[in-house]
């Protein structure tokens, strides 16, 4: 019993305290003059700990980032060609493509050529990726193959004679022989190793580009220095329906755009491919082939190729 009061003088329960009033001493206790349970030396002491802890941390990997940007080179990509992600083997791109509220896997060209509304959906996407071709910059000139680039200069594109594919004309959509856009993907240092000469062309070109590589010959070798394009249907059927095919301003890629060496201004050199009376209400299976003896064709992954379908209603 004696043992009893004796403890009862050193420990007394806490008064209980109701819900608000227990919150209430939690954010401040007068008697402790402790706030959110902690003293004002106990908060000093965790936030310095916090503050030193990230700053540490702020400072470390800083400093493992100033060491990783000096590395690289903001002008050319550390890893190139065969070493590189993307390879040595460009592939076609083309426009344009569907709009981006359809499926975005989509290859399928496909308008009505006496609705307005539709054919504007089309050519304004043109447009939008021939407006930086539009633009003067002062680092472009005038090429040719007597005239390449000289080191920091590149090519323009002159486009206002490529008519019927010109944006007055509405790339001729209007009239059912609408224009594709081909381009070349850039790869940093690539140099296309062409065939400029009509001897030793593979066996798989389509013989209208062995004549056609003949004429250029004729001509002089210099005209020969292109990455030739191709196109037509996948199947015969496909060959039957696509028409004749004209390709504006010429049937390829000029050699003196190559290599791309992330020159301020440069643009990939673009070919039109005007399609003159393609079958309506069919729907066409397209494949464009990239010709050069470093670029490697491969249907299945389409590797130096570009497939889309044409539909005209």
């Amino acid at each position: 019993m004696a043992d009893k009061k004796v403890a009862e003088q050193y420990y007394a329960p806490p008064p209980k305290l109701g819900k608000w009033e227990g919150f209430r001493t939690f954010l401040w206790n007068g008697e402790t003059s402790q706030c959110l349970g902690r003293t004002g030396s106990s908060w000093a002491k965790i936030l310095f700990f916090y503050l030193v802890f990230y700053a540490a941390l702020v400072g470390f990997f800083a400093a493992m980032l100033a060491v990783f940007w000096q590395t690289l080179d903001m002008e050319m990509p550390k890893f190139q060609l065969d070493s590189s992600l993307i390879g040595s083997n460009p592939g076609l791109g083309f426009r344009p493509t569907p709009p981006e509220s359809g499926n975005v896997e989509s290859t399928l060209v496909w308008y009505k050529a006496s609705d307005n509304g539709n054919v504007e959906v089309w050519t304004k996407l043109i447009d939008e990726f021939l407006e930086p071709y539009t633009q003067e910059e002062d680092n472009r000139i005038d090429c040719s193959f007597d005239n390449p680039p000289p080191e920091g200069k590149v090519c323009k594109v002159p486009m206002t004679s490529w008519n019927p594919c010109v944006k007055d004309n509405r790339y001729n959509f209007k009239k059912k022989s609408p224009c594709i856009f081909l381009k070349l993907n850039k790869i940093y240092n690539w140099v296309p190793d062409m065939y400029n000469t009509s001897t030793n062309l593979p066996n798989n070109m389509p013989e209208d580009l062995k004549e056609h590589i003949r004429g250029e010959e004729a001509r002089g070798n210099k005209n020969t220095n292109v990455v030739w394009v191709s196109c037509g249907g996948e199947n015969p059927a496909d060959n039957e329906h696509i028409g004749a095919i004209q390709y504006i301003p010429r049937r390829g890629f000029p050699g003196y755009f190559f290599p791309y060496k992330n020159v301020d201004g440069y643009l990939p050199p673009v070919v039109a491919v005007y399609f003159e009376k393609p079958k309506t209400g069919v729907l066409i299976n397209i494949e464009c082939k990239a010709w050069a003896r470093n670029i490697h064709y491969d249907r299945a992954e389409r590797r130096g190729s570009v497939h889309f379908e044409l539909m005209i209603d």
